[in-house]
């Protein structure tokens, strides 16, 4: 039997497909429940020499399995990429499965990178760790706004000490928005309870790791935030240039031309969050004056009259490139001279860090 070419639209609870021959001529097409089981229909129907392409997606890299299993070749296209390649007027499941079709028969698949099984399992529970630290940062938070109701502020510490009650009773907190800060204390000892043995495992596999060690020797990168960059970006060798880095992070801001006209708008935010979320947290400590992006974010943060967001992701666009250098050169993280009184770069745009 003949080779056949089909494409793949993965969804939820079901997914479309679409066959043709090395021609192009239709072979078949229709649905399969989106499991194990249905993947399964899907090779006992096609038969095991097949090609298949389906767009990067959570659980890709478990469809492709599961399909290599089973005797198919199967490529994994970059869904941005896949979508200009074969833009349509119309978008739907039927169209877009007969586009990868299509794709993977001439051979144009705009293939993305999947981690081995080991790397996902690493991303996993960083990706895990990444969401207890967020949750942890939004109950901060969440506390604080509700002292600024009062005009009162506070270092969190503070709330977390035993006089805590005693000391929002004396700023005139009422008692109901005092029972709002104990809860939003509460869930930050939680989690921070939840996230002591997760770091304690993580911890000996980035001291292990060649590629942390040089990464914590950028400002504000620590060991596991070492980790979680090096996980990111895998092989240094799949970015030509700092450039490529940071646009696979989404930092970069979207530029709207027209004619002669340009200007940069928010975060573009299409790539990896994680690797985004660790640059930012690294540029954190920028507000330090020892920090050799200090000035710079002081120079966005006037510039985009006091917000802090915008200096953070000018800093964090720094940390990546730092962080290309040092993995690409093989080298621990130089600081380059003083700013001076050069204009900040159109990159370092007011916009929104997350």
């Amino acid at each position: 039997m003949s080779e056949r070419f089909v494409g793949i639209d993965w969804a939820t609870r079901r997914a479309r497909w679409h066959a043709v021959t090395p021609a192009g001529a239709v072979i078949d097409e229709g649905w399969t429940p989106a499991d194990e089981g249905g993947l399964a229909m899907l090779v006992g129907h096609l038969g095991p020499d097949a090609v298949a392409c389906l767009e990067m997606m959570s659980g890709a890299a478990w469809v492709r399995d599961q399909l290599a299993a089973a005797g198919w070749k199967v490529q994994i296209a970059d869904a941005r990429k896949a979508k200009a390649v074969g833009s349509l007027a119309a978008k739907t499941d039927k169209l877009d499965a007969r586009v990868l079709a299509e794709l993977v028969r001439r051979d144009l698949v705009p293939q993305v990178h999947v981690p081995t099984f080991a790397d996902r399992e690493l991303k996993e529970r960083l990706g895990r760790r990444m969401h207890l630290v967020r949750l942890r940062t939004a109950a901060m938070n969440r506390a604080h706004g509700v002292l600024s109701q009062f005009g009162v502020t506070l270092a969190f510490k503070r709330l977390r000490g035993p006089d805590a009650e005693a000391l929002l009773i004396e700023r005139g907190i009422p008692e109901v928005w005092r029972r709002s800060i104990a809860e939003a204390v509460a869930v930050v000892t939680m989690l921070d309870a939840r996230l002591i043995p997760l770091e304690k495992e993580l911890r000996p596999l980035a001291r292990a790791d060649a590629r942390v060690r040089l990464l914590v020797t950028i400002p504000g990168v620590a060991d596991l935030l070492g980790l979680t960059i090096a996980s990111e970006i895998g092989d240094i060798s799949r970015f030509a240039s700092a450039r490529k880095l940071i646009g696979y992070s989404g930092l970069t801001p979207r530029v709207y031309q027209s004619g002669q006209k340009a200007r940069t708008g928010k975060l573009s935010k299409t790539g990896s969050t994680m690797l985004r979320w660790a640059a930012i947290e690294a540029a954190q400590q920028a507000w330090r004056p020892s920090n050799p992006w200090h000035q710079l974010y002081v120079d966005v943060k006037q510039r985009c009259d006091g917000k802090g967001n915008p200096a953070k992701a000018a800093v964090a666009r720094k940390v990546l490139i730092a962080a290309w250098h040092v993995l690409a050169l093989q080298q621990p993280f130089s600081p380059s001279r003083p700013r001076g009184a050069a204009p900040v770069p159109a990159s370092s745009s007011c916009v929104l860090a997350d």
